[in-house]
């Protein structure tokens, strides 16, 4: 037998014994899952891969990402926008199957409200839950939770967020949520923590959960605490004992706001909870049969490039030995005159006299400039390269496990993504049609002649058709379809 025949009778093997025993998966979810790594391009995942290789092997290990990548989708928002979008615009894609400008949340470009997933999955019976590392009324969670002209308006949607009857409702805000605002949860059921060690206790019930001011800390200067990961789990466990089935957004916020930074370390450390968080999904997938996961970023943030300054290198072993973010580092340093060993403690390696020299200099202007200096050094060191402190209009990675994944092979556009999930959605059932009883026939007397023009039919005008329709109940494939925080950081 020939080496070519061989080698195409082994490929053939595992399609024929996926179609002699087929997985015994239901065709549609009862259960949906879309988790977003805010910012996390194309070269977030592959840096990742590098980031979390074993130095120790000659191969470089798949990621969870390499594992589960099904397409790609493009993330422009409405043409007013052009084509770079902002978080807001490409949430309220991936939450409503439509284009809009850059700031709206679930409103379309006449500022309308626009049907979300988790208002259609409501309809339908199902729980609605978000886990999150922002703010929860901060913009990606906002598109699938409220509607609103302007991202800005956090006091606004927080409000707003009470109207959407999602059961669970995890990640930080506190400071916009006052004790009025918090007695009004209170009164529609809510348990109110902010403690996530709390989080143990609840084991039932509708829950909100602020466990900060603003946004949960970065990972990188709590590295044992897996706060996404934790909420995802409990999420999880909450909204399954719906018996008709729960719609979940998961998102790894933060990944966009060190982006935004050019900190590639603290980057990488969000990356790595945000795929801690992925495997705790994927193993719900795996072990229930009954639940679809698609996982996708919104926009890429940074121009990252794995690689600069004209070499052929990216030291991923030097920024897996640092020990904190810039922040942090540069907030421990700035008072005191001793404080290099301090920092090379937490950087991993030794300063050059030319490092020495810029960091001190730096020191002498504030926290911000050292924490900048301090990137900058770590980009100089690692040839890691940025080409912009916002976002760039680059297509994105689509990842999807679970019944129903196969829709989200191949290039599609964002809209896309939110109208195959739509799609899946079971019917809401129509109430039975009230039969009125009949009326028993009465004959009259004729009345007299009257002389009348003859009538004709009259002329109704047709309606103003909207601008935009909601999603049908079938996906049809053929259809065309200003950050406010604690840390540094500009408009996401």
């Amino acid at each position: 037998m020939s080496s070519k025949l061989l080698a195409l009778l082994l490929l053939a093997l595992p399609l024929t014994a996926a179609a002699a025993d087929p997985l015994k998966t239901p065709s549609k979810p009862k259960n949906m899952v879309i988790m977003i790594g805010d910012g996390m391009g194309p070269a977030y995942t592959s840096a990742y891969r590098y980031f979390k290789d074993n130095p120790d092997t000659e191969e470089i290990e798949q990621t969870v990402f390499d594992r589960l990548l099904a397409g790609m989708a493009s993330t422009y928002p409405a043409p007013v926008s052009g084509y770079v979008t902002d978080s807001a615009a490409a949430a309220t894609a991936l939450a409503t199957g439509h284009k809009s400008y850059n700031g709206a949340i679930s409103v379309d470009v006449n500022k309308a409200p626009l049907p979300t997933l988790f208002e259609k999955a409501r309809e339908a019976g199902l729980a609605t839950g978000v886990a999150v590392s922002s703010q929860i009324n901060h913009a990606t969670p906002a598109a699938f939770l409220a509607h609103n002209e302007s991202r800005k308006n956090y006091d606004e949607i927080a409000s707003a967020i009470l109207g959407s009857d999602a059961q669970v409702l995890l990640g930080g805000g506190q400071k916009y949520f006052d004790e009025s605002l918090l007695a009004d949860y209170r009164a529609k059921g809510y348990q109110h923590l902010t403690d996530i060690g709390a989080l143990d206790t609840i084991s039932s019930g509708k829950v909100l959960g602020l466990f900060a001011e603003v946004q949960l800390p970065w990972v990188i200067d709590n590295p044992e605490s897996h706060q996404l990961s934790r909420l995802t789990a409990k999420a999880l466990e909450l909204l399954s004992q719906n018996d008709k089935g729960f719609v979940l957004l998961v998102e790894g916020s933060l990944i966009d706001w060190a982006g935004h930074n050019n900190d590639i370390v603290t980057a990488m450390a969000e990356m790595d909870e945000f795929a801690r968080a992925i495997e705790v999904v994927e193993e719900f997938v795996r072990t229930r049969g009954d639940t679809l996961m698609v996982i996708t970023a919104d926009h890429n943030t940074g121009g990252l490039s794995i690689g600069a300054d004209d070499q052929y290198l990216w030291d991923a072993a030097l920024l897996r030995g640092v020990k904190a973010s810039p922040d942090a580092m540069a907030a421990a340093i700035i008072a005191g005159d001793v404080w290099q060993e301090q920092l090379e403690t937490q950087l991993g390696f030794t300063l050059e006299s030319d490092e020495q020299a810029a960091i001190s200099r730096a020191r002498m202007q504030g926290q911000d400039v050292l924490s900048s200096a301090i990137k900058t050094m770590l980009d100089k060191r690692s040839y890691t390269g940025w080409t912009s402190g916002g976002h760039t209009a680059l297509d994105v990675q689509v990842f999807a496990q679970g019944p129903a994944s196969g829709l989200f092979i191949g290039h599609q556009d964002n809209t896309e993504i939110a109208q195959k999930m739509m799609s899946l959605l079971p019917k809401p059932k129509k109430a039975a049609a009230v039969v009125e009883p009949t009326a028993p026939s009465i004959t009259l007397p004729p009345e007299a002649p009257v002389s009348e023009a003859p009538l004709v039919n009259p002329v109704v005008p047709e309606t103003a058709q909207p601008q935009e329709t909601t999603q049908d109940d079938a996906f049809n494939p053929g259809s065309d379809v200003s950050q406010e925080t604690e840390i540094s950081v500009t408009t996401h």
